[in-house]
């Protein structure tokens, strides 16, 4: 299980992650961009996610390495992860994410941490990415 933060505004922990995360980048990038499956579906490593970014309680944008940023969509709302400061991604079978069902968001709620299952990933392309409202990129 990673544990999240979002991107704006930065936290000093948040930075000190990212920064030790960054160290570690130039050796991973390369097999990063080339982690794909059998079907062809960019992949990522739940150790590589940086930020994150959810504009409403079904749709959540992930920074995976420098540049890359992937959308999860919920299979049903999300209550409150439009308003979390931190977040945490667990994976199934392994630490890579590859499709929905591979994925669990854990929110907290105000009863307590929520499950929240994710039903689909993609990766931005770079326009899309680059079409992102600057509020709204992790």
């Amino acid at each position: 299980m990673t544990s999240l933060s979002p991107s704006p505004p930065w936290k000093p922990a948040a930075a000190l992650f990212a920064l030790a995360l960054g160290a570690c980048a130039p050796a991973l990038e390369a097999a990063e961009h080339a982690e794909r499956d059998s079907a062809g579906r960019a992949c990522f490593f739940t150790r590589n996610v940086s930020g994150f970014s959810a504009p409403d309680d079904q749709t959540l944008y992930l920074r995976v390495g420098v540049r890359d940023i992937y959308e999860m969509q919920m299979f049903a709302p999300c209550p409150e992860m439009d308003w979390a400061q931190s977040l945490a991604i667990q994976s199934r079978g392994g630490s890579t994410i590859c499709q929905g069902m591979d994925a669990t968001i854990i929110a907290p709620g105000t009863l307590g941490p929520q499950r929240c299952q994710v039903r689909a990933v993609r990766r931005l392309t770079e326009a899309e990415a680059a079409a992102l409202p600057p509020g709204r990129r992790p």
